[in-house]
């Protein structure tokens, strides 16, 4: 190992510190400003200068490919046989080491587990998503709660069911989970937190090995994994933390910005951005007197390009069509697929745009799960094979959704899991509806739905995903779509804190785009388009019940509906009517393009619709 190695490329700020090597430090790091780089360089000083022998430092990150990262750039550096694991690889290994005849079968999810106990559940709630159940056992544990005393510390906390039945899950869980003799991820962190509480020796041979330790992405350390740090430390303070609490947007599973900003020591702040254009952070930092916490303005390294692109469109549908235009032409520029994302607030909002790329012959990955690998889907799909050769598709579709637990009100405080099948029934429903002819059969209807959803390219092409599965990633494309009152911010976050996380995620989502940024939206603008110095139109007004169109709009489907014997709302839903009576098309094409309208629907009623417009003043 040379010193150049260490310091080569290295802006001040960064090398401030590197050369810092003993503790404690504070690294604040802004999007972009190579955080990964510096706290290698800074292990590799440590080691350099003779600080600390490799084995002496522990370095924690989140994931195992952060770790496996970490572990590379340090051998490249020369600094071999420095530990860089997960904070629940290290307990698992040091559980293992000081405990290990006492250390159960360690899960490898809460699925398993959790899907007896869900089964037993009353209706709705036996279709609720694991992951809900168990994001909210996460959400207690990482708090360090406990059955006994879950309830009493909501503290306005609303879980995915009803708190007397979650309570009663979470109990479950945990006599199943010990009657298996088996540890949960959160397991292991309480347990290595009570094996140093409790065993005097064990956290003396712990701290006599480990003197120095450090920690990336602390803005996302929750209780738990705090507990378990400090016991590492004991009483010592060479600890090098990191983060940015502008990207703090995991509040859901326990994390918290807090232990960044309460550290105590020498504070670095980087603000060099290695990633984005200047006219990109120019646009971010218009949020960053609303982000609070600890300031940093990023300052680009980047050559200047594109103003961002901020738009208004007519309709959802527009909005879809001209992303899915502008993905042909930057494709077309020499963008490849892979380099370009779209950024949705939950998972049931890829619907669209897997639908609308498909049908334009391009290439997607959906992180996360694809539309018909989600729950919801999945779920109806399996409940409908039995009926595959029955027509009155619109029907079936219908009841079996009602019996998953599909609901026109989704109750307060479900997890974005039932959110998201929530969202994914309806779609169905919709979908069904907008097919039936009342000839086609339920397994036409399959074969409809993978023409239409079935075409992701796993690992390759555009990028569909959450704001919150976006960071840590950068692309030189970027579009954030829907950037609506309901969307960003979402409907439920109406706490200052809840909002101030949506604004963080906004913030994630925009320091994303290496080179290109575009934000619309069609529904009422979102607030933080004032923030970010946007005049946006307001959201064109509904249409009211008794206007003309409408009224003779209604008056065609109920007439429509008697002669097919069928439902008014298998012909179109009221929304549909409503967005044809504001827009008012006057040819098929423009019919077309209403969301509502398929080709199944265009076909059948179509040419009626456009006649009921022309003879309406």
């Amino acid at each position: 190992m040379n010193t150049d190695a260490v310091f080569e490329g290295l802006n001040p700020q960064q090398r401030e510190a590197v050369e810092a090597v003993r503790g404690p430090v504070c690294i604040l790091a802004g999007a972009g400003s190579g955080k990964t780089t510096t706290i290698t360089r800074r292990i590799a000083n440590q080691v350099l200068t003779g600080a600390f022998a490799p084995t002496e430092i522990l370095a924690v990150t989140f994931t195992d490919k952060a770790a496996g990262e970490m572990r590379a750039r340090l051998q490249r550096l020369g600094a071999t046989g420095v530990q860089a694991r997960t904070f629940h690889s290290a307990a698992l290994a040091q559980l293992r080491h000081f405990a290990g005849d006492r250390l159960g079968q360690v899960l490898p999810s809460k699925a398993m587990t959790l899907q007896p106990i869900r089964r037993s559940l009353p209706p709705p709630f036996k279709f609720r998503p694991l992951g809900d159940l168990a994001g909210e056992i996460e959400w207690a544990k990482n708090r360090r709660l406990t059955p006994d005393t879950y309830l009493r510390s909501l503290d306005g906390h609303e879980p995915p069911i009803p708190p007397d039945i979650m309570v009663s899950v979470f109990s479950r869980y945990e006599r199943a989970k010990e009657s298996q003799n088996r540890v949960d991820f959160e397991d292991l962190l309480e347990l290595a937190v009570r094996l140093y509480d409790e065993d005097a020796e064990a956290a003396r041979i712990f701290r006599a090995r480990y003197r120095a330790f450090t920690v990336d992405e602390y803005q996302d350390v929750n209780l738990l994994q705090q507990s378990l740090l400090e016991r590492w430390l004991g009483d010592r303070n060479d600890l090098c933390v990191v983060g940015d609490d502008y990207q703090s947007i995991y509040s859901f599973t326990g994390a918290t910005a807090k232990h960044l900003l309460t550290m105590k020591g020498q504070v670095f702040r980087l603000e060099d951005n290695y990633r984005s254009t200047p006219e990109i952070l120019e646009l971010a930092n218009r949020l960053v007197p609303k982000l609070g916490g600890a300031e940093k303005v990023l300052r680009a390294t980047r050559p200047s390009g594109e103003q961002p692109v901020l738009r208004a469109c007519e309709d959802s549908a527009a909005e879809v069509a001209s992303i899915v235009g502008d993905v042909k032409t930057f494709h077309r520029e020499g963008v490849p697929y892979e380099e370009i994302a779209v950024l949705y607030r939950i998972n049931s909002r890829s619907e669209d745009f897997e639908e609308a790329l498909s049908e334009a012959g391009i290439p997607y990955q959906v992180r996360g799960g694809a539309f018909l690998a989600r729950p919801g889907a999945r779920g109806m799909m399996r409940a409908l094979r039995g009926s595959t050769g029955l027509s009155e598709v619109a029907g079936i579709v219908r009841q079996v959704a009602e019996a998953q637990g599909l609901t026109p009100t989704v109750p307060g405080g479900v997890g974005e899991e039932e959110l998201t099948r929530q969202g994914d029934l309806a779609r169905f429903v919709r979908l069904a509806e907008e097919f039936d002819d009342g000839t086609n059969t339920v397994e036409d209807f399959f074969a409809d739905l993978e023409g239409r959803f079935g075409a992701e390219a796993h690992g390759r092409g555009v990028n569909l995903l959450t704001y919150h599965r976006a960071k840590g990633l950068e692309f030189d494309v970027v579009f954030l779509p829907r950037l609506e009152e309901g969307e960003l911010p979402f409907k439920r976050s109406r706490a200052s804190e809840a909002l101030a996380e949506e604004r963080r995620l906004l913030y994630v989502g925009m320091t994303r785009a290496k080179q290109h940024l575009e934000i619309t939206w069609s529904g009422e603008p979102s607030r933080f388009l004032a923030e970010l110095g946007v005049e946006a139109p307001k959201r064109a007004p509904k249409v009211a019940p008794d206007d003309p169109v409408m009224k003779a709009l209604k008056a065609w489907r109920l007439e429509r509906s008697k002669k097919d014997e069928i439902p008014a709302f298998v012909v179109f839903h009221d929304k549909t009517l409503e967005e044809i009576a504001r827009r008012r098309p006057n040819d098929l094409r423009a019919l077309s393009t209403v969301s509502g309208v398929g080709p199944a629907k265009l076909e059948r009623y179509g040419d009626e619709v456009i006649v009921v417009l022309e003879k309406t003043p």
